[in-house]
């Protein structure tokens, strides 16, 4: 049976991508420009996790009046509430701003919300996070964030050269910080679950990048005397009918994730999305083009791969 591979492209394509670079670079400027002074001037959503107080999430039996149910809990003298549909019109989420005093003062509020309600709603679930350990959680995120992207520049430099990993940090900052920046736009809640899909990302954008960059290795060996331009543009060229089915195959799952997910993961499928998106697109414009700026990276050694075809090729 003979089988016939499929690929994005009929042909192998021949888009001239690094000659448009710096297209890339100001569009990738101004968007990291515009991220961060969104993060700086509106700031991010901080969930529950970060920022501490309470959650009650509840559901009615028929779909409630929002603006009747924030007058009456708006009354109640507890300070900053916010209220929401939660997938269903029906399930409702409110969360209550931290309390001063103990736990107790916590609970109390939560409980003063639900007899506030009436009993013919159904509490699901209630929580309550300290502000010491909205801010350990808010630390350990960082961590996490900060030193997978450590082991992805080790990585890279071992499994490359070092120019190799300049290029492939910058990238994946890029869009961290993108990703970040559009948290801060929309308004979606920024939690745990925002900082796991940021590690997802990061983890797809560097999967896609390195596979550039072994094209690229692999013709630096074959093609000596090509310059580097043309050999980038080969080389991005020669991985962009894998790259394009990858991301248009995870797109349909998260997609579809999006949809029936529910209200619980959205934001967090909404933020896997976007990473697809803008990781394809660094791993495509940008991470090859910054290789431009490392005239030496000819200089790179050989994998094992590599030795073993120039040795076929000498037989």
């Amino acid at each position: 049976m003979t089988i016939i591979p499929f690929r994005f492209f009929p042909e192998r394509p021949n888009f001239q991508i690094i000659n448009g670079r710096r297209l890339a670079y100001i569009f990738s400027g101004s968007a990291i420009i515009a991220a961060l002074l969104a993060m700086i001037l509106l700031g991010l959503n901080l969930g529950i996790d970060f920022r501490g107080g309470s959650l009650i999430e509840t559901r009615f039996k028929s779909p409630p009046s929002i603006s009747e149910l924030r007058g009456k809990v708006d009354s109640l003298g507890l300070g900053e509430i916010t209220i929401q549909e939660f997938g269903n019109p029906n399930d409702i989420l409110i969360r209550i701003q931290k309390q001063p005093g103990a736990v107790e003062d916590q609970t109390q509020a939560i409980k003063t919300v639900i007899d506030a309600l009436g009993s013919d709603v159904e509490i699901r679930r209630t929580e309550f996070i300290g502000p010491t350990v909205g801010e350990e959680l808010k630390e350990a995120g960082a961590i996490a964030v900060l030193l997978s992207l450590i082991g992805i520049v080790a990585y890279v430099w071992f499994r490359f050269e070092w120019q190799f990993a300049i290029a492939g940090i910058a990238a994946l900052v890029h869009d961290v910080v993108i990703t970040i920046g559009l948290f801060a736009v929309t308004g979606w809640e920024f939690n745990l679950a925002t900082i796991a899909a940021l590690l997802t990302i990061a983890g797809y954008s560097i999967n896609d990048t390195v596979v550039v960059f072994d094209r690229v290795r692999e013709n630096l060996r074959r093609f000596k005397q090509e310059p580097l331009p043309s050999l980038l543009n080969r080389s991005v060229n020669d991985t962009l009918s894998r790259t394009v089915m990858t991301s248009l195959t995870t797109m349909i799952a998260l997609i579809a994730l999006a949809i029936f997910g529910g209200e619980v993961i959205r934001d967090f499928t909404y933020a896997l999305i976007w990473g697809v998106v803008i990781g394809t697109y660094s791993s495509i414009f940008i991470a090859s083009c910054l290789l431009l700026f490392f005239r030496d990276v000819r200089n790179t050694r050989p994998s094992n791969n590599d030795h073993d075809r120039e040795i076929e090729t000498a037989n």
